[in-house]
């Protein structure tokens, strides 16, 4: 067994990044663009998806207000590798709903994909937020398959598209080039909303909104140079 995947190390490297990301994410001096978007969805209510590229995963929990918006959950994957990232990510108040949405999934992975979405739908339903990285958890980077539009279309729910970025910011080597936020920084938000037609065919939006979540980052990213 790999170091990282021992359920006591993954505890103690939970609460580790969690604390971190408080710190930085807390500090960090945060321009936004367009935030009456996700503003007047929190004051509609209502169920609503969040989806941001894998790589922001990280500063993406400094974009929720708990007291104005939707009580949120996250879909993380359910590689061992995931519950570390899912424990974290749960302290800093976004439960975890496990699944994949790996486009090669074992049987198993196919089987917690589509529990997730039920769950996920669930959540929905209740007039709940969930969190959603249409590339993740292994990629391709930046390339969005149909698991999102047909949440959104299952749902009804609309989507809130967000880029993020900071600065400085620790870049990982990892598949999606992780960025790791550091305290005191510059950081900064976009928003943009989408929705699909209950009876639209969840293929037909995939280019679009992967070009404008990819837009919004790129905005972004140009926001903390």
């Amino acid at each position: 067994m790999r170091p990282i995947r021992n359920p006591g190390v993954q505890a103690v490297l939970s609460r580790i990044m969690a604390g971190w990301m408080r710190l930085c994410l807390g500090t960090i001096r945060w321009r936004h663009e367009n935030r009456e978007l996700v503003e007047g969805v929190w004051d509609e209510g209502g169920p609503v998806i969040v989806a941001f590229w894998h790589s922001r995963l990280a500063l993406a929990p400094a974009a929720w207000d708990h007291q104005r918006g939707q009580p949120p959950r996250a879909m993380i994957s359910l590689s061992p590798d995931g519950q570390f990232i899912a424990d974290a990510v749960a302290r800093l108040g976004f439960p975890a709903i496990r699944g994949s949405s790996q486009k090669t999934a074992s049987p198993e992975k196919a089987k917690g994909g589509s529990q997730a979405l039920r769950d996920a739908l669930k959540w929905l339903k209740s007039g709940g937020a969930v969190a959603v990285t249409p590339d993740g958890p292994r990629g391709p980077a930046r390339e969005m398959g149909e698991g999102l539009a047909v949440m959104a279309r299952m749902s009804g729910a609309p989507v809130l598209l967000l880029g993020l970025s900071c600065r400085p910011a620790i870049r990982l080597n990892s598949w999606d080039r992780a960025m790791l936020p550091m305290p005191l920084g510059r950081g900064a938000m976009v928003w943009d909303r989408v929705e699909i037609g209950r009876g639209a065919d969840p293929a037909s939006v995939v280019d679009e909104w992967t070009a404008r979540l990819t837009a919004i980052e790129a905005r972004a990213d140009a926001m903390v140079e």
